[in-house]
């Protein structure tokens, strides 16, 4: 017999598994599986000369590059900054520390239009942080440096709460075996925690970097939105929907599509082959 339809036709330890299944599974469908369908569906009445013109034009292929761009140098500085906020959270106690603990979580409760509209009057060359940028000639707000600061704030959660259990459940006996056979504190954090962290950080920043690939809000707010300059993705579909372009619009929607899809599979590969065996 299917080992799948074995799976179905044996009984679960724990009630309730039939109707607990078939709500996931039609949340699933019309959450998301629906909305791709349609957008694939939409894709598919296009010609293969409309579909490559409207994802290869110039300005189009331009977006692509200053997005992926911008979501790895975010990607490198969250996971640094990250790592220090999971890092001082779990290990030390101090005043306030469950405040910081709770503003972390303030890029996923706060309107990503707001947080854009925040940070670009911070760092406007007139701001309260951009006056000392602007000492040194960098200009932040409505350049390229606008769109790694606003990606990097949108995405810092998936580090932290990545990296903070692992830290939480890491277990305090290697820790001290390793100091007691002589180890100081430096080769303890190389030898011993950082390679326990590693999954979680990988986890962390890709989940990150997913993130700031379809980044919206935030971007447009602070970017400037200058063409071949601080265009985004994600901004190019929207303008192709303000041209009416609906055809264009939803080629490009199906490359970020395409490429988030196959990232998270890769991610999820990685994570089942390599961490679970490790």
């Amino acid at each position: 017999m299917n080992l799948s339809l074995r799976f179905f036709r044996s009984t679960p330890i724990l009630p309730g598994f039939s109707m607990s299944f078939g709500f996931s599974t039609l949340y699933i469908s019309l959450v998301i599986l629906l909305p791709i369908s349609a957008l694939l569906l939409y894709v598919s009445g296009m010609s293969w000369d409309q579909y490559w013109f409207a994802i290869t034009d110039a300005r189009v292929l331009q977006s692509y590059k200053i997005t992926i761009q911008g979501a790895f140098y975010s990607t490198i500085i969250v996971t640094f900054i990250g790592f220090l906020l999971a890092w001082i959270i779990t290990r030390y106690d101090f005043p306030g520390r469950r405040l910081i603990d709770s503003l972390v979580d303030l890029p996923f409760a706060l309107p990503t239009s707001v947080a854009g509209i925040t940070l670009s009057a911070l760092f406007i060359p007139t701001g309260w942080l951009g006056q000392w940028f602007e000492i040194f000639g960098i200009k932040i707000s409505y350049a390229f440096p606008g769109i790694v600061v606003a990606m990097t704030f949108t995405s810092l959660p998936f580090i932290v709460r990545s990296v903070q259990p692992v830290l939480e459940d890491m277990e305090k006996e290697l820790e001290e075996a390793a100091l007691m056979l002589g180890a100081n504190k430096w080769q303890i954090f190389w030898r011993v925690i950082l390679p326990t962290l590693i999954p979680a950080l990988i986890t962390g920043s890709s989940q990150a970097f997913i993130r700031s690939l379809g980044e919206f809000g935030a971007v447009i707010m602070i970017a400037g939105n200058i063409p071949f300059e601080t265009e985004v993705t994600s901004l190019m579909l929207f303008v192709r929907l303000q041209e009416y372009n609906y055809p264009a619009a939803a080629a490009i929607a199906s490359v970020v599509l395409l490429a988030s899809l196959i990232l998270l599979f890769l991610l999820q590969v990685v994570q089942g082959r390599f961490f679970k065996k490790a």
